[in-house]
């Protein structure tokens, strides 16, 4: 689940190329944030608001395909350049990388929805606390996906290199992003389904 393309994902690898690893790591310390956002809401019941208020699920699904459809853009675009294509850009400070990080992760629906149809199979009310379950399983899902994009974060720059050194592959790379992150939001905006409510 946690090595499947998103926003995150291309937001951190894009981060970290152009303003380095600790610039990537910082985005993703937002990122984590945002995951622990979500987690702690499903954990108490707001994240429910989804299932009873739909327009806020769908205001939250319009946003985040706007983002995509921007970011997509941006690939495409005449002139534009791959995530992965290192080029000069103005150098972010720490508070903006983890603001741009968090708002990144808090613009994806799908995480909320993930927690609050996920976790309860995995609660067993009579092992215990039924909170303190959610949160020890969330805690762990936010624990391998921090490492897993901290590792690919730290990478980004190896693989940055080895495009480099072959501008078909990059220029093939920045179309394939633009089309995949497009597609994604098409996707988001298309999608009938809703919110599950809360058992």
């Amino acid at each position: 689940m946690v090595l499947t393309p998103g926003p995150n994902m291309i937001y951190l690898v894009s981060r970290s190329i152009t303003q380095g690893r600790r610039a990537g790591l910082t985005s993703l310390v937002g990122v984590a944030l945002g995951f622990t956002v979500y987690l702690t809401a499903t954990c108490l019941g707001l994240t429910a608001i989804f299932a009873y208020v739909p327009a806020a699920y769908t205001a939250l699904k319009i946003a985040g395909a706007a983002y995509l459809l921007w970011l997509a853009w941006n690939a495409v675009k005449p002139g534009g350049t791959s995530a992965f294509e290192p080029r000069e850009l103005a150098v972010e400070p720490p508070r903006k990388l983890f603001a741009m990080g968090l708002f990144t992760c808090l613009l994806n629906p799908k995480i909320a929805i993930l927690y609050l149809s996920l976790l309860p199979q995995f609660i067993d009310p009579s092992m215990g606390h039924v909170l303190l379950q959610s949160l020890a399983l969330g805690s762990v899902q936010i624990a391998i996906g921090t490492l897993v994009n901290g590792l690919i974060a730290v990478s980004a720059g190896t693989l940055a290199a080895f495009l480099a050194r072959r501008p078909l592959w990059l220029r093939v790379q920045r179309y394939l992003m633009g089309t995949v992150l497009a597609g994604i939001a098409v996707h988001l905006i298309s999608d009938r389904s809703k919110a599950l409510a809360p058992a």
